[in-house]
């Protein structure tokens, strides 16, 4: 008996080949889908279980609401794309003054 593992993949046909290789990294990206959303809820548990002591723990906060925010916006509304843009501008700004 052979030592070596046998590849498999090359007695398959192409299209069979990149099937499997698409579930695979459908199945990767899905994995990776999940530990973020398990790491956000962590965060977002972190965020809500304390208020800030100071106001630039407050405008860390503000500024992940208002990615999330502008993250659900549609690629049209540039007005409200602008405002959001202009508050994180605005805490950049201001944090660097303090």
């Amino acid at each position: 008996m052979s030592e070596d593992p046998v590849d498999l993949d090359k007695h398959r046909g192409m299209a069979s080949q990149k099937a499997t290789g698409i579930r695979r990294v459908l199945a990767e990206v899905e994995a990776n889908a999940k530990l973020l959303r398990d790491r956000q809820r962590v965060l977002e548990g972190q965020l809500l279980s304390a208020p800030a002591a100071s106001w630039p723990e407050a405008a860390a906060k503000a500024r992940y609401v208002l990615n999330l925010y502008a993250a659900g916006l549609s690629p049209s509304d540039s007005h409200h794309r602008d405002l959001v843009a202009a508050v994180l501008a605005d805490f950049a700004r201001l944090s660097d003054e303090s």
